[in-house]
Order: C-alpha cells, then sequence, then structure tokens
C-alpha cells in the first residue's frame, strides 16, 4: 500500500511541484500567520467583535462576488497567469495592511476594509484558479493524491505558521520592550507574512500553461449547456459546510481571548495543533476515497465538523475549544481535497473553472454572512448561541447532499458512492 502510494508522487511532473511550494508559502503566511494575528491585531488596535465581524464580512464578500468572473477570466486569460496576479494582490493587500497605524485616523477604517478586500479578491483568484489549473497538470491517476497532498502541505505550513504567529508576538514585545497588548508586534509580522508570498510568485512564474485533456470528460454536455444541477448543488453544500467551519476560523481565537482569557502562545498552539494534525488525516484522504468514494467522505466528514462545533458551544473551557477547533480543522481537511475533485469530475472541462468559481462563491458568501452576523450575534446573544447555528447548518449540508448523492439521479447517477 504504501509502495503504491509513493508510486503516485512520483507521477508529479515540475509544474505540479512548483504549485505545491506556492501553497506551502500561501498556507504559511494566510492560513498561519495571517489567520491567527489578524483578529488579535484588531482587537489591539482597540476595535471591538462587531468591527472585526464587519471587516471579515466584507473580504468575504468580496471573495464571493469576484469568483465567478474569475472563473470567466482564468478561462479567457489563462489560469496560470490568475494564479500569479491572485497572489501579487493578496501580497499588496496583507502588506499595506498593517500600515493602518501610519495614516491618518479618518482614514483608518476605510484603509482596512480597502487593503483587506483587495487581498480578498487575490483570495478569490487564487482559490478559483488552483482547483483547474491542479485538474490541468495531474492525470487520472495521480490526481487524487495530488489534490490531498496539496491541502496536506497547506495544512503543515499552516501549522508552523500558527504556531509561529502565537509565539511571536509576546517574545518581540520582550525585545522591543513594549507591552504584549501593542499592536507594533503584530504590525511587523503581519507585514512579514505579506513578504513571503514572493517567492510563491517567482514559483508560479516558473510553471507552464495548465493543458485540459478532453478524454478527462466523466460526464459529458454534448448541447453545450451549463450544467446548473451540479453548480447549485455545490453552491448550497459548501456555503452550509463553511458556516461551521467560517464561524469556528473568524471567531476562534476571539472567543479564546476575550471570553476565556486564553494567552496568545496558547491560541497559537491550539490553531497550530489543529493544521498539523490535519496533515496526515488529508494524507489518509486518498485511501479513505478509495475506500468509500469521494460522496460518502464528503457526508460523513461534513457530520463529522458540525459534530466538533458542539464543545465550542456547550463547554466554556480551552480545552473543550481546543478540542472542538482541532475536529473541525482535522474533518475539514478530509473533504476538502474529495470535494474539489468531486466537484470538477460532475462537470465537462470547459466547465471546471465555472464551477470552481461556483464553489468558492459558496464558500465566500457563506464567510461573509456568518462573520457579519456573527459579530452582532456575539454582542446580543453571546458564543453558545453563535456556535451551535453554525452546528446546524453544517449538519444540514451533509445531510442535503447525501440525501442527493444517495439516490441515482442526473449527473450524480455516473458517480461510484
Amino acid at each position: 500500500m504504501i509502495a503504491a502510494y509513493l508510486q503516485k508522487l512520483r507521477l508529479f511532473n515540475r509544474d505540479a511541484r512548483l504549485f505545491l511550494i506556492a501553497s506551502g508559502l500561501t498556507g504559511f503566511a494566510v492560513d498561519g500567520i495571517r489567520a491567527v494575528l489578524l483578529n488579535l491585531y484588531l482587537l489591539r488596535l482597540g476595535h471591538d467583535t462587531v468591527f472585526i465581524g464587519q471587516i471579515n464580512a466584507m473580504g468575504s464578500l468580496a471573495m464571493s462576488i469576484f469568483c465567478l468572473p474569475a472563473g470567466v477570466l482564468g478561462a479567457r486569460w489563462g489560469i496560470r497567469r490568475m494564479l500569479i496576479a491572485s497572489l501579487c494582490m493578496m501580497a499588496a493587500g496583507y502588506g499595506l495592511l498593517p500600515l493602518v497605524e501610519f495614516v491618518p485616523t479618518t482614514w483608518q477604517t476605510g484603509w482596512l476594509f480597502t487593503t483587506y478586500i483587495l487581498a480578498s479578491f487575490g483570495m478569490s483568484w487564487y482559490y478559483v484558479s488552483g482547483i483547474p489549473f491542479l485538474m490541468g497538470i495531474t492525470g487520472s491517476e495521480e490526481r487524487s493524491h495530488a489534490f490531498s497532498i496539496q491541502i496536506a502541505i497547506s495544512f503543515l505550513a499552516g501549522f508552523a505558521g500558527s504556531l509561529i504567529g502565537g509565539m511571536l508576538p509576546g517574545i518581540l514585545a520582550k525585545v522591543l520592550s513594549i507591552s504584549p497588548e501593542d499592536p507594533m508586534s503584530y504590525r511587523y509580522l503581519l507585514f512579514t507574512a505579506a513578504l513571503l508570498l514572493i517567492p510563491g510568485i517567482v514559483a508560479l512564474l516558473a510553471t507552464g500553461e495548465a493543458r485540459f485533456n478532453q478524454s478527462q470528460e466523466r460526464v459529458t454536455d454534448e448541447a453545450g449547456r451549463i450544467p446548473y444541477g451540479p453548480i447549485a448543488l455545490i453552491m448550497i453544500v459548501v456555503a452550509l459546510r463553511f458556516a461551521g467551519r467560517g464561524l469556528t476560523t473568524t471567531f476562534f481565537n476571539v472567543y479564546m481571548d476575550m471570553e476565556l482569557d486564553a494567552p496568545v502562545a496558547l491560541i497559537g498552539a491550539l490553531s497550530a495543533a489543529g493544521q498539523l494534525l490535519s496533515v496526515p488525516v488529508a494524507l489518509a484522504t486518498p485511501l479513505l476515497v478509495a475506500r468509500w468514494g469521494n460522496g460518502l467522505t464528503i457526508a460523513l466528514g461534513s457530520f463529522g465538523i458540525a459534530l466538533s462545533i458542539l464543545p465550542l458551544a456547550l463547554v466554556p473551557h480551552w480545552s473543550a475549544a481546543g478540542l472542538g477547533f482541532i475536529g473541525v480543522a482535522t474533518l475539514f481537511s478530509m473533504t476538502t481535497a474529495p470535494i474539489r475533485v468531486y466537484s470538477q469530475e460532475i462537470v465537462a472541462p470547459n466547465w471546471w473553472s465555472t464551477i470552481s468559481g461556483a464553489l468558492n462563491m459558496g464558500a465566500g458568501l457563506s464567510i461573509s454572512v456568518m462573520a457579519l452576523g456573527g459579530g452582532y450575534a456575539i454582542a446580543s446573544l453571546g458564543y453558545r448561541a453563535l456556535f451551535l447555528t453554525g452546528a446546524s447548518l453544517t449538519a444540514v449540508g451533509a445531510l442535503i447532499f447525501w440525501l442527493y448523492a444517495r439516490v441515482p439521479r442526473g449527473e450524480l447517477a455516473r458517480q461510484s458512492l
């Protein structure tokens, strides 16, 4: 089994390896350092949970609005060019954001929203283009492993970034002889994270354009009609799936900091643990898919995400919150590669960018609504209601997907579930 697994990895071509390098750098900078420190930086600047919810919501809304146009642009302009442009925009947005302290006070709110939206536009391009790009540079034999390795590398890099992001603010505060509550150390680290995206841009510049082989089709569309059914299914399921994931990712560090009074180092360590444990789970995903199929893996993993959110809602202790967060992270990693491959394989290659845009649009809209509503929900109802809502919506999404996928119909009738 191990030899067969390693043989699949040897099939990765040069472009796939370069893309994995860029994914690792993005995971370290964005999913690691930025994810742990950005909300805490905003708190140190004096903003409340409502503002944090608003800025996260606007970023996610910007992502979702541009997802479908990004798919169209990728098909016309070239997916590789879209990927390179996406990292440039992310580096610019995240690099300019921590300079907010140097602009006039009346401009600071606009500066934060503008730079974060710029980075979010870039992130939407990155996620929308990354899926069909990896589809185009891999063959059917190694594709499931390639997606799983990409997820694993992103989580491993995110683990390292989360761990470092949690530890360094305190260390820098001592070196600079400033209070741990001073935003200065957070500013330096966020700026450094943006600079780390530049080597990822260089790696993508060395790749070639993805080529789509029409023999890879599993669902044909002779009339050239838009596959509305699969697109709607993926958008709805992903939106509900991200309801729980988005709330947990957005407000876990805020909940730990404000409600449980946990130190930043502990928040970073728990975030890092979630990223680290996600790596072996992601690596094992092709084995689960070989046994269960993509559909059942997605359904069971999504139900597991909903159950993992419950400790955050019901047990107000850092250990329970950490356990729930880690459960969400690991099960999310288990379902991410299958749902990406699944969504691509239920449409013809000429619709890969479109359905990738729909997938990411569903995710972005969900995160936007949850982040915006979550900030107000915390202020009026508390964290328990927030997390229970996320768990319930994720469970509904898992149920919808399971009910649809288990009954032979339309495009999904051709899948082995």
